[in-house]
């Protein structure tokens, strides 16, 4: 009996392990600090050693770091080459955001551009010129708030929309909006 038992437990953690390693076989591998799935194409050509931040050797090797992104090799940077689509068959990602010009509902969700793009993109076309791009390292200097010489992750980050409450959370969230939490089991008065 203890023997069928084994087998059977063997078996099951066999199939466990394979289904584990087949789900992972079909994800990218991605390196610790490295770019998310749906991140910025620049950031991840910009930041050279993935750690999730652009130091002062990235930011003056930016020229360069940008024209990896030119695959047809003409100095500059169109819309598609700075937001690749993604390959056929490829899932959409989890709370895939609306296209850029405001698609959708009354133009809701329009996506705001990342402090990156603000700088580099000088005349706001959604692509990079070659003016731009030789003008990289200097535009990116701009970004630095704390004159350390490197972009830190909170410098790269878009500033939270106007109103919008600390930590993330909005209304419904723990606390509702002023984030303070009520009595456990107890509901807020009406209207609040």
């Amino acid at each position: 009996m203890k023997l069928i038992t084994r087998s059977i437990l063997v078996a099951v953690l066999g199939a466990a392990t394979l289904t584990s390693i087949a789900q992972d076989a079909g994800r990218p591998e991605r390196r610790e600090g490295g770019p998310r799935r749906g991140g910025s194409p620049v950031i991840a050509a910009l930041d050279a050693d993935k750690d999730g931040a652009i130091g002062a050797p990235e930011i003056a090797n930016a020229k360069v770091a940008l024209l990896t992104l030119d695959k047809n090799n003409d100095g500059a940077l169109t819309a598609e080459e700075l937001h690749p689509a993604r390959p056929d068959g490829a899932p959409a990602p989890d709370g895939a955001r609306p296209p850029r010009d405001g698609a959708g509902p009354e133009g809701a969700g329009k996506r705001p551009v990342s402090p990156v793009m603000a700088a580099l993109d000088k005349n706001d076309d959604g692509s990079l010129d070659a003016t731009e791009i030789a003008g990289a390292s200097a535009a990116l200097a701009t970004l630095d708030k704390s004159g350390d010489g490197k972009l830190t992750r909170e410098e790269l980050r878009p500033a939270r929309p106007e109103g919008a409450p600390e930590g993330g959370r909005g209304r419904g969230g723990p606390g509702g909006a002023d984030g303070k939490k009520g009595p456990r089991g107890q509901r807020p008065p009406a209207g609040e």
